[in-house]
């Protein structure tokens, strides 16, 4: 079982994460939106597309842009549509 934990809070935990370029990405299903704030920030990866970021809230911590997913993946990344990926001090595994 991989989980995705920052500040002794679990955000995420699944058996059928999708590795990457060495990134877990959580099924939708497995991550706890609540904890997760959109946010405007976006960059494009030339093989992934466009990804959308998340900050990460743990009570009155911010974790700014610390989740990414790609909604809209470009052809061959269809498999973590939409799946979450962590970064910024945010422990995986």
């Amino acid at each position: 079982m991989i989980s995705a934990i920052w500040k002794d809070t679990t955000i995420a935990t699944s058996d059928e994460t999708v590795v990457v370029e060495g990134n877990h990405y959580f099924p939708p299903s497995a991550v706890d939106f609540n904890l997760l704030e959109m946010s405007p920030h976006t960059t494009v990866c030339p093989i992934k597309g466009a990804a959308s970021y998340y900050h990460v809230r743990v009570g009155k911590e911010l974790n700014q842009n610390a989740a990414w997913s790609y909604p809209d993946p470009n052809p061959g990344s269809e498999g973590i549509r939409n799946h979450i990926a962590f970064w910024k001090g945010v422990e995986v595994g």
